[in-house]
């Protein structure tokens, strides 16, 4: 769904109007006299600076591409949330993401969150029902973009992204509460139709015309249901939006343990081995998963942070899918090549991944009035059905922390495997390409 570029527009000047006013303060604009009910504004802009290798075959307007430098802006939010009456809560949530010279021009910002929420049992049970984030799996599966620890979030954890929701966020009802330590979610959503995609929309013979490996089903979708479960050992966690942290820069000492999953009858269907007859399945997705992230000495600052995670990707046989951000491509001439153009890579399949990240942040003030910083690394390693070879992709990189992650430099470097085709009908890594990516992210 777009949204006017005057809403945004309006939004502003809203907040400037509200700001001149008593009632409006720390982004908060408060409808009593105690502050319990207000609607609270945040934004947040990320800016790329890349150069990226492209995929083999790569193209661009139909020019051969074999390596890109560009500009993008990879994500603009605006949300508005909040207790606004009694026991009940507010969350609309705008944005624009992957703009780059490639994009359609005045796209807008479309609906990322749209969800009215009411709270039954004082912290144990909330139920709520829209257009949500809320969702199963695991703890990245919906992450707080704003306070990631490097430039993404481990995108296969997003596991239907933009093929049954959009961006993410579902048509959804959810409960949602603690129990002590006990955190937990869990959701029924009705998935959207396959078609509306823009993998469908772009080659709807690849939905229509079934093979041997599996791929969405063009019927109706049934339910999904979904769920995660955590058990937080030290400070709690904030379950007012569904968007897990990043890293809280030592502010918290938080060990969490975890598990979800999502499960849809009948989401996927493709050829039976005979060649003739047509197999139904389910769409099956587990994990578990462990975040610790924690002040080692708080007078100085320092902080670490730790995230691990093991899924099992159950699409039906041989499913997988590329991701591109930002892609810089637009095509690729190499029918060989399984990961398309630009900077694609089959990050999404059938089969079993481990995801691991950890960073460090120095010392408050390391760099004098310019901040500290905090170096990381990430790695996915999956083993996926289709695939003959494993697959890894990793990042690694700093964060410039010139305001924590209100202001925030970020110089990262990722790799990601090639994987072709050869005379065997096997996908093999025959290389791997890279990017180095300068990110500026200001938030409030």
């Amino acid at each position: 769904m777009k949204i006017h570029s005057g809403l945004f527009a309006s939004a502003l000047l809203c907040c400037s109007i509200a700001g001149s006013a008593q009632n409006f303060k720390d982004g908060k604009l408060n409808f009593n006299e105690d502050g319990s009910r207000y609607l609270k504004i945040s934004m947040l802009n990320q800016v790329w600076l890349r150069y990226n290798q492209n995929n083999p075959g790569s193209t661009l307007n139909g020019q051969s591409q074999e390596s890109k430098a560009d500009i993008g802006i990879r994500r603009t939010r605006l949300q508005l949330y909040g207790p606004v009456a009694k026991r009940t809560f507010l969350y609309v949530h705008l944005g624009i993401n992957n703009f780059n010279a490639l994009s359609e021009r005045k796209a807008g910002f479309f609906l990322h969150d749209a969800v009215g929420e009411y709270e039954i049992v004082n912290e144990h049970l909330s139920i709520g029902a829209g257009l949500a984030g809320w969702t199963g799996l695991s703890r990245f599966a919906s992450s707080s973009v704003g306070n990631i620890m490097g430039l993404d979030l481990p995108l296969y954890q997003e596991a239907t992204n933009d093929v049954t929701d959009q961006f993410l966020r579902k048509l959804s009802v959810y409960a949602k509460g603690k129990f002590g330590k006990f955190d937990y979610r869990i959701i029924v959503t009705d998935p959207l139709a396959i078609q509306k995609s823009a993998a469908y929309i772009a080659n709807p013979a690849s939905f229509t015309t079934l093979s041997q490996n599996a791929n969405f089903s063009t019927a109706p979708p049934k339910l999904q249901t979904q769920a995660y479960f955590q058990y937080q050992l030290f400070d709690k966690e904030s379950n007012m939006l569904p968007y897990a942290t990043g890293t809280y820069l030592g502010a918290k000492k938080v060990l969490n343990i975890g598990a979800g999953f999502i499960v849809q009858p009948d989401a996927m269907i493709r050829l039976a081995d005979n060649g003739t007859d047509t197999v139904k399945s389910a769409m099956r997705l587990l994990a578990i998963d462990a975040y610790y992230d924690a002040p080692l000495n708080k007078q100085k600052g320092t902080a670490i942070s730790a995230y691990v995670s093991f899924s099992d990707y159950d699409f039906g046989k041989n499913y997988i899918r590329n991701t591109a951000p930002l892609n810089p491509a637009t095509g690729n001439n190499n029918p060989a090549v399984l990961n398309g153009p630009g900077n694609g890579a089959p990050l999404y399949g059938t089969g079993q991944n481990v995801y691991a990240q950890a960073g460090y942040k120095f010392k408050n003030d390391l760099l004098g009035k310019a901040g500290t910083i905090m170096p990381y690394a990430s790695v996915q390693y999956s083993i996926l059905q289709k695939l003959a070879d494993p697959m890894m992709y990793y990042d690694m990189g700093v964060n410039f922390l010139l305001s924590g992650h209100n202001s925030k430099l970020t110089l990262a470097y990722q790799n990601r495997p090639v994987f072709m085709v050869n005379t065997g009908a096997e996908y093999r890594v025959t290389e791997r390409k890279s990017a180095v990516v300068m990110q500026y992210q200001l938030s409030f």
